[in-house]
């Protein structure tokens, strides 16, 4: 029983890959973010390599995964209670984002810490769009939009607390699979909805985002609808979504168009002694 660790992708996915796919809800993030380092290369995320780890117990079988790409805190997947008690015995960690569990077991071995972010994961249920809607349709954006775009996830990291240093990146994968989609009124662009690629069956909307200008109109919702709408539509058998569980108008909102609770997960940070 132990965790092997690795900053080869591949080798990652080739041990775990079919563990993270059989639990694809609890595991999108690592998912996702080992999609991107296979397809954007090892510096996705920043200047240092990525560390990726996965659990033996003692059938032999993958019982636990995580990811870290600095500097971001590593990201825990679906973990046997014997993987989360070895881990911090097996790598050093400045803290963790992991379910509320798991991450509250490994913060009780520090010897101080700080919860910096309580996220809940949502999956779509029975989709049911806003009514009355607001104003408007929505369409696909494309890369004639591009100007707009980034400039719409520059300000959705600054009110989030994250860097906008990959806004052109995001952009121009996600455009490029047709992942953005823009709510407009009158022709003016003014909400937008982000999914993730699909991958085990599963997709994630991310970035949602309405200049203040245009809030309280129903833009958002109306936006994240579709875009879980036309993600089933097109096949995926799980939509899901994170939201800040400090921001109750949100949670509000997407329980009122159809998603539900799946779990929460833990953005804890390792203090100084």
């Amino acid at each position: 029983m132990t965790w092997t660790f690795t900053d080869d992708v591949d080798a990652f996915l080739d041990a775990a890959g079919a563990s993270l796919a059989a639990r694809p809800a609890e595991n999108t993030l690592l998912l996702t973010v080992t999609a991107t380092l296979r397809d954007s290369g090892p510096q996705a995320y920043g200047a240092e390599p990525p560390v990726l780890g996965w659990w033996r117990g003692a059938d032999g079988e993958v019982a636990g995964a995580l990811v870290r790409t600095p500097p971001f805190p590593p990201i825990l997947g679906t973990a046997s209670p014997e993987a989360i008690a070895a881990l911090p015995d097996a790598l050093p960690l400045p803290g963790i984002n992991a379910d509320r569990e798991a991450a509250t077991l490994l913060a009780a071995r520090w010897p101080r810490h700080r919860v910096d972010e309580e996220h809940r994961l949502y999956r779509l249920g029975t989709s049911v769009p806003p009514s009355p809607g607001p104003a408007g349709a929505p369409r696909t954006a494309t890369t004639d939009d591009r100007a707009l775009l980034v400039g719409w996830i520059r300000a959705f990291g600054e009110e989030t607390g994250r860097s906008g240093d990959r806004a052109e990146r995001i952009v121009d994968e996600r455009t490029a699979h047709g992942g953005l989609t823009l709510w407009e009124t009158r022709g003016e662009p003014v909400s937008m909805a982000g999914v993730s690629r699909g991958i085990a069956g599963t997709v994630r909307v991310v970035t949602v985002y309405t200049p203040p200008e245009h809030r309280r109109r129903g833009y958002a919702a109306a936006v994240t609808a579709e875009v879980g709408r036309a993600a089933r539509e097109s096949g995926a058998g799980e939509v899901l979504l994170f939201t800040d569980l400090a921001n109750p108008t949100s949670n509000g909102v997407y329980r009122r168009i159809g998603y539900e609770p799946v779990g929460d997960r833990l953005l804890i940070t390792a203090e100084p002694e």
